[in-house]
């Protein structure tokens, strides 16, 4: 289905004069911007293999509609299941880097504040659990002889002792994105607004923070910034369940990385992508500290 075809579908851009330009960096997505004399929007469209990756398009819209009523996400102007497209309001402010985050002057405590801004949003309509996504997704792995880093299963046990950990301490869920890489945040005046909406689901808000850590390849001393502003003062057991969610996350998204590897026709290279990621999971599940992390982590401060 054309381009033309989705404006015909959105009132915002039918019959308008438009502008359209492309939006780079998208891993799943084809993003194109929109200019009309009535404003400005982005249109994002799939293809029908990111149901492997665990994306419900469905679940997708109501939660993007739930964050953007939060204040911390997009406004969502349509929704085309048929053309496979959603459509947003245009966020005017720049897009963050990795390095924004890990340089910029205040960049922590403005990602800490709109994580708790959009984890007090109305509940989403489902959950996301990495302990469950891992296991499909290497299911998807094996069952169609896509590549699998050497050692990965070595790991098992290790992935079984976060979990028990874990389940020491009740953790309520709440919204997240779970996939806040820092290309997600967008800075409008002052505050931070998170998009991409893909995989959200109501989780542990520590994985919401171990992942952003994750994502932007952090420092140890950022993290604790990060928990102790989203929290308001420094803990312990939450940290290292922070570390222990980044680790688990990489572990994860190695096998999205080598699922995608498999089926995108993106020109993006997902196998270096994903191994990079899978690297530093490695290191950590093999560092001297990993059973000091478990044992903090099942204790409170």
């Amino acid at each position: 289905m054309t381009l033309e075809a989705v404006f015909d579908e959105v009132p915002q851009l039918a019959g308008r004069v438009r502008e359209v330009a492309e939006l780079p960096g998208g891993l799943t997505n084809e993003n194109c911007k929109v200019d009309t004399d009535e404003g400005s929007y982005v249109v994002r469209r799939w293809s029908d293999d990111t149901g492997l990756l665990a994306i419900d398009r469905d679940h997708e819209y109501e939660n993007s509609l739930r964050a953007a009523k939060a204040g911390i996400g997009a406004p969502v102007v349509a929704y085309l299941p048929e053309h496979n497209a959603m459509v947003f309001e245009f966020l005017d402010g720049p897009t963050m880097s990795a390095e924004d985050l890990r340089r910029g002057p205040g960049r922590i405590a403005l990602a800490a504040d709109a994580c708790r801004r959009l984890h007090g949003a109305d509940r989403f309509v489902c959950d996301f659990d990495m302990f469950d996504i891992q296991p499909r997704y290497l299911e998807i792995v094996t069952e169609r002889g896509f590549r699998l880093p050497e050692r990965y299963l070595e790991f098992a046990p290790q992935v079984e002792a976060i979990r028990e950990a874990f389940s020491e301490r009740d953790e309520a869920t709440v919204p997240c994105n779970n996939d806040l890489l820092a290309e997600n945040f967008i800075l409008v005046g002052e505050r931070f607004f998170c998009i991409d909406y893909e995989y959200s689901g109501n989780n542990d808000a520590c994985f919401e923070l171990g992942n952003l850590w994750s994502e932007s390849n952090l420092s140890l001393d950022q993290l604790d910034e990060l928990v102790s502003a989203y929290y308001g003062r420094h803990l312990r057991h939450k940290v290292a369940r922070a570390r222990l969610w980044g680790l688990m996350s990489k572990y994860g998204w190695t096998l999205w990385a080598s699922i995608q590897d498999g089926v995108s026709t993106i020109d993006f290279d997902f196998w270096a992508w994903g191994m990079e990621k899978y690297e530093r999971a490695v290191a950590e599940f093999d560092a001297p500290d990993f059973e000091r992390l478990l044992a903090e982590a099942r204790r409170p401060d």
